[in-house]
């Protein structure tokens, strides 16, 4: 998958800016259209938004909240390019390969593991009061 950006002319600086944009939400597109696991992190964010409406949370929560969905997408978006250029670098099996790949995965489930439990601290109190 070539990006268009580098078949142009080197394009003018504020054109380059907008591209990379472009290009930038081009990726969270095929993030979400080929990473199944990032469909679920979709509908783990969905459910904690509603959930801070729902128990209207505060805004420190809500910050607190959306920095642990951000650590998780963006390590899911890490791991999913990292695999993609460990796959054209390495299409052979190899164990480096694998750990490089498992690693990243690794990175992933730490991030999910510590956005679950802040959603723990700011809801569980919130449910059982």
């Amino acid at each position: 998958m070539k990006s268009y950006f580098y078949a142009m002319e080197k394009p003018g600086y504020w054109r380059a800016r907008v591209l990379g944009f472009r290009y930038a939400f081009r990726g969270i597109v095929l993030l979400l259209r080929y990473t199944p696991h990032a469909r679920i992190h979709l509908l783990a964010t969905f459910a904690v938004v509603v959930a801070g409406i729902v128990f209207e949370i505060s805004t420190a929560e809500w910050a607190t909240v959306m920095v642990a969905a951000g650590m998780v997408w963006s390590s899911e978006a890490m791991n999913t390019a990292l695999e993609k250029l460990t796959d054209l670098a390495s299409p052979d099996i190899h164990p480096l390969a694998g750990m490089a790949k498992d690693l990243a995965a690794g990175a992933v489930l730490l991030a999910s593991i510590f956005a679950l439990a802040v959603a723990a601290f700011v809801f569980i109190p919130k449910i059982i009061a």
